[in-house]
């Protein structure tokens, strides 16, 4: 069974921000109005791109959604 990009983004997270992926997925574990079922990539993007203020670039979320496509296939 797939896991959502959610779960996969938890898997990113710790304590000590070394990383941008990190960053943003402890902000994504904050965000309780985040996506957490989907795995679409327009429908996060459009998420991120207009809820949310603490993704510096879209940069980020693209990298990391490739990582999620490699680990999930």
């Amino acid at each position: 069974m797939r896991r959502s990009f959610y779960h996969y983004v938890l898997t990113l997270k710790g304590p000590n921000h070394l990383s941008e992926e990190q960053i943003f997925a402890n902000h994504v574990s904050h965000d309780i109005q985040f996506p957490k079922h989907t795995s679409d990539y327009d429908e996060l993007s459009s998420y991120l791109e207009m809820n949310v203020n603490y993704l510096t670039s879209m940069d980020i979320f693209d990298r990391i959604y490739e990582q999620y496509v490699e680990n999930n296939r």
